[in-house]
């Protein structure tokens, strides 16, 4: 499939199949996702791979989205800002914001390259998903992405047009001279 199309594919899926996902391909996008840029190249996101049903279950009701509970799997991001402090200062977070959406979206396109859906979930209950987790508090949840097959038609929403979007040298100027 070719990179336009990938993207073009690439949806947020709330329903998923009792289909068995293979643990081996997440490993393959969480892969994918490593490979997206980081400032200084500092590796700070940590994923966390979840089969546990029961885990997973708790994860939905800490998201307070029913549906994170029928995927197979869920992955969360995880962000560890010490080492990126120490080298951009009150930057830092912002850098690691961009780093993590940077991944996130590697690993949802790898996702949607081998056949399967997610959804990027952001609103859930930070304490009580690293308590479920064992997460330490000096580490932080950027996302959870539950993985599995698409139940029904996949259902992409329209997006922004392009002119409705790029400006040319500065705001608001929508002609190229």
């Amino acid at each position: 499939m070719g990179f336009d199309s990938l993207t073009a594919k690439r949806h947020s899926a709330r329903a998923f199949t009792s289909r068995k996902v293979d643990w081996r391909d997440i490993i393959k996008a969480v892969d994918c996702a490593i490979q997206a840029p980081s400032a200084g190249n500092i590796q700070a996101l940590r994923f966390i791979l979840v089969s546990d049903k029961e885990k997973i279950k708790r994860l939905a009701e800490a998201a307070q989205q029913d549906f994170i509970a029928q995927a197979q799997h869920v992955v969360a991001v995880c962000s560890e800002i010490k080492q990126v402090e120490k080298l951009y200062d009150e930057r830092a977070e912002m850098y690691l914001r961009q780093q993590a959406g940077a991944a996130i979206e590697h690993f949802l396109l790898k996702i949607t390259e081998l056949g399967m859906a997610s959804c990027w979930i952001g609103a859930f209950a930070d304490e009580l998903v690293k308590s479920i987790l064992e997460i330490p508090e000096d580490s932080d949840v950027e996302a959870l992405l539950p993985v599995g097959y698409e139940l029904g038609k996949a259902r992409r929403r329209p997006k922004a047009s392009l002119d409705s979007v790029l400006y040319f040298e500065k705001y608001k100027n929508r002609y190229m001279k």
